[in-house]
């Protein structure tokens, strides 16, 4: 049942993450059916998908910012959020109103109740109702175009239901095998469920193994495929520059200007728009670098195995930048990633601090513990998110001439985010 006070947005908030699919059954049909009930407002919306292991959110804020440079008003749907479930729905960059999303869940109950009463496992979920939302402000605001990120896979994922002008597949890596299967072709063929008929399809970098089954679904349905790697070639220097930082983000670059070229012409994006865009993203927690308490620091989501090897580069530059090695707060969901994320992180930290973050697949402290390598010498401490951040712009972890870096799962970076409060760009 829905919170007897339906203002609480906290109590809506818990409320709406516990809605999971009913008897555990995944697939398109429960968001075609919440749309047909709604009046199909994702119909007429003219949209670019994204779809991909890592990067999707990057490439979608690019997105978002070069459609804004040349003149669009522009709707963005990503997740997850960081802090609050209105960042997930943006118009213009401005996040849904909490008063908003509470008027989008009151009217959507009655309409989830009355799927339900027929048809009892068509009762949507959290995430169609998030997807629902996006589509009716996009309706409501009069987007001109909006970018959908998707959230698990593609073929079966809610945001599937949009007819797109251009479809993105950013890269392919091994993550949530549980539901998208267990080798780089077969994941790369549920990414690539997004491609639809005689639509141009922009392909990231991926392995070879994905590459195939992207090009055979892009042939099968008569779409142009654009491809990164092809275009831009191996060499960094010939890639696209942008604001965030990393070398992965400059690949992101190039996968973002791809789509922006291949939209059709008569959404005259010009070349100066894409620069204007690339130079201007505003995606927190990317690699971003703050100021806390007066201290050097990092917040940056990588939470899997192929955002791990990222993360090993980065550090490296971060410990070669500031002349020391900082200390890490990290969190992950799942030995799958928090595995790799250890052994990188343990390469170059000088202490690492173990955070469960409020999410059921969360790790345990024992099992972090248990998978940081042996040969770490450094300081390991178990640690709770309200003693590392007990007030803004603080953190207790370490001494005031550590560095520090906060990474892993986006859900540990959403509640550090929320106890910091705004925090300082650092300088330079």
């Amino acid at each position: 049942m829905p919170p007897t006070d339906p203002a609480d947005y906290a109590a809506v908030a818990e409320w709406l993450y516990g809605l999971k699919p009913v008897g555990g059954k995944y697939g398109i049909d429960r968001m075609r059916r919440l749309a047909a009930e709604l009046g199909h407002p994702e119909r007429g919306l003219p949209a670019v998908h994204v779809a991909g292991t890592n990067g999707k959110g990057s490439v979608s804020a690019m997105l978002d910012a070069i459609l804004h440079a040349a003149g669009w008003r522009t709707g963005l749907y990503t997740s997850p959020h960081l802090v609050n479930l209105g960042e997930r729905v943006q118009v213009d960059r401005r996040v849904l109103p909490v008063p908003d999303l509470l008027a989008y869940v009151r009217d959507l109950v009655p309409v989830a109740d009355r799927i339900a009463q027929s048809q009892p496992d068509e009762r949507p979920s959290f995430f169609e109702y998030a997807t629902a939302m996006a589509f009716l402000e996009f309706r409501r605001q009069r987007c001109d175009i909006a970018v959908i990120e998707t959230g698990l896979g593609g073929r079966l994922d809610a945001t599937n239901i949009v007819d797109p002008e251009v479809s993105v597949i950013t890269s392919i890596s091994l993550d949530h095998c549980e539901y998208l299967g267990d080798s780089l072709a077969a994941i790369a063929g549920e990414k690539a469920g997004i491609i639809k008929p005689g639509r141009p399809i922009v392909m990231g970098r991926v392995p070879p193994e994905a590459e195939v089954v992207i090009r055979s679904v892009a042939q099968a349905q008569g779409a142009r495929l654009w491809s990164v790697a092809e275009t831009y070639g191996d060499e960094l220097e010939h890639y696209p520059h942008t604001n965030l930082e990393g070398e992965y983000q400059r690949w992101n670059a190039a996968t973002a200007t791809l789509a922006a070229r291949a939209l059709p012409a008569r959404w005259k994006v010009t070349e100066t728009a894409i620069a204007q865009g690339l130079a201007h993203v505003d995606w927190p927690g990317r690699w971003q670098r703050v100021m806390i308490g007066g201290r050097q620091a990092i917040l940056d989501a990588s939470h899997n195995p192929e955002g791990a090897s990222v993360l090993d580069r980065n550090l490296g530059l971060w410990v070669a930048e500031t002349g020391r090695p900082p200390v890490v707060i990290t969190a992950a969901l799942g030995a799958t990633r928090a595995r790799p994320l250890l052994e990188t992180i343990c390469r170059h930290a000088k202490e690492v601090h173990l955070v469960v973050p409020n999410v059921a697949r969360a790790c345990t402290h024992e099992e972090l513990v248990g998978l940081v390598p042996p040969t770490f010498g450094g300081r390991v401490v178990r640690a709770r998110i309200d003693d590392l951040f007990p007030a803004p712009d603080t953190c207790t972890a370490g001494t005031p001439d550590d560095t520090l870096v906060v990474t892993g799962s986006i859900y540990l970076l959403g509640e550090a985010m929320a106890r910091l409060g705004p925090v300082a760009p650092r300088a330079g």
